[in-house]
């Protein structure tokens, strides 16, 4: 005869007891991504320290826009495919983004790029690239 395990006596107190916390991550992770939108898009960076890849895709945030300084293109990349840890901030994913077009033309990997936003969704017509600062376009 075996006494009762530790999951049927504390299971429950443990699981009641991380929905809390569950629910506090998701909006701080809203609140760091929302911040660093709006310091990147008033401020034009500093882009360190940035959100954690997890965090930005915690929140809900499964894009980030990028623009080449080649062409001035703005694309979105998507941070569910990208293949690195999740405790990876944002600002270092800016030394991998190539532009496609530019390094065709170039002959060579182009890796001028600069980091916009994190976005919910991809650039379409009903969501446009966003506007950095004023006067920009």
């Amino acid at each position: 005869m075996g006494s009762k395990s530790r999951e049927y006596t504390f299971g429950a107190t443990v699981r009641h007891l991380a929905e809390p916390v569950k629910e506090a991550r998701l909006v701080a992770d809203g609140a760091a991504c929302r911040a660093w939108n709006a310091r990147i898009l008033a401020f034009q960076g500093p882009a360190q320290p940035s959100p954690a890849l997890g965090d930005a895709l915690n929140a809900g945030f499964r894009y980030l826009e990028v623009t080449c300084l080649g062409c001035e293109t703005h694309q979105t990349v998507a941070l569910d495919i990208v293949r690195r840890p999740k405790w990876t901030p944002i600002h270092e994913l800016e030394r991998y983004m190539r532009c496609k077009l530019c390094s065709l033309r170039s002959g060579y990997p182009f890796k001028r790029s600069h980091l916009v936003v994190l976005r919910t969704t991809k650039i379409s017509a009903m969501n446009p690239p966003s506007t950095l600062w004023p006067g920009e376009r």
